[in-house]
């Protein structure tokens, strides 16, 4: 079993290693990374979504246990989060920072991962955990790193319903309910849309790596690394025990509760003026701990 999570992460730790070589020998240009980064968010990824939820075979109960672990398991991490606020008086520049580093989630590595290790059926569960928790992580990354006075409700709604992952997610599955079917030449076009999408996505992940200035924040950066990478995998691991949840769904909620922080979370902090160094920080550690992290916790999941 070792052997084979070894053989299924590996394709995907040298795809963003190879982003960050050739970012780093400059091989191509800075421009190339932002139109790739943008072109895959937009395009392929929507389509990849899509065509998971659009033909599956959705179990309502899955769901029901899917939202039941992640929201119990949000709720515990938020509560620790702001009573840490509250004791410390953290600033919000920096509580932004932690409240991402602990809920966002790097979906390129996680559907990677589930794409190699689950295939359909846990790509069809890790899509539904993305339309439960990018609006409510979102949410709560931008009231964390935003004062009470500064926040526009109306503003957090409208970028929700602009997100393409969310409306890749929710039109896949309204044509999954819909009895409709797809051209054969168009889902084959999707299709290869959809086979770009990981590997472009895993090699941005390693081009927007940054390691300037750790030593400068290495407790929070190792308090943020550890508490993400091994005790949100825990407790969601408990919480499926605790709720009697069957295996695969187990599997596939614990994986998303180990993936590192997303390289999104870095311009969020940066627009809304967070310590957007802190956390590219965070994030690169993350990334990198990931390589080790991920293989621990799948061998004890399988």
């Amino acid at each position: 079993m070792s052997l084979l999570i070894f053989v299924s992460l590996f394709p995907l730790i040298a795809l963003i290693a190879m982003g960050y070589v050739l970012k780093k020998k400059i091989f191509v240009e800075e421009s190339f990374w932002k139109g790739a980064e943008k072109v895959n968010y937009y395009i392929f990824f929507p389509a990849m979504l899509f065509l998971n939820l659009a033909f599956a075979e959705i179990n309502a109960n899955a769901i029901h246990q899917i939202m039941l672990v992640v929201g119990v398991a949000f709720a515990i991490a938020l509560t620790v989060l702001y009573l840490i606020k509250a004791f410390n008086k953290t600033p919000p520049e920096r509580f932004g920072v932690y409240v991402q580093s602990i809920l966002r989630f790097n979906t390129y590595i996680g559907l990677a991962v589930v794409a190699s290790l689950f295939q359909q059926k846990g790509m069809t569960l890790f899509a539904i955990i993305l339309v439960f928790c990018i609006p409510i992580v979102n949410i709560f990354s931008v009231l964390a790193l935003t004062s009470a006075d500064q926040m526009k409700p109306l503003n957090v709604v409208i970028s929700l319903f602009k997100n393409p992952l969310i409306m890749g997610c929710i039109v896949g599955g309204l044509f999954n309910i819909s009895g409709l079917t797809l051209w054969v030449g168009f889902e084959g076009f999707l299709k290869q849309l959809a086979l770009c999408s990981l590997p472009l996505g895993l090699m941005c992940v390693g081009a927007a790596l940054q390691f300037k200035g750790l030593s400068r924040d290495l407790f929070p950066i190792t308090l943020n690394t550890l508490a993400r990478m091994f005790i949100m995998p825990s407790l969601a691991f408990a919480l499926c025990y605790m709720f009697n949840i069957p295996k695969l769904e187990t599997q596939i909620i614990v994986l998303f509760f180990a993936l590192p922080t997303a390289s999104s979370a870095y311009i969020l902090t940066k627009v809304l003026g967070g310590d957007s160094r802190l956390m590219a920080s965070i994030i690169s550690i993350q990334t990198v701990f990931a390589a080790l992290s991920l293989p621990i916790i799948l061998y004890f999941i399988f």
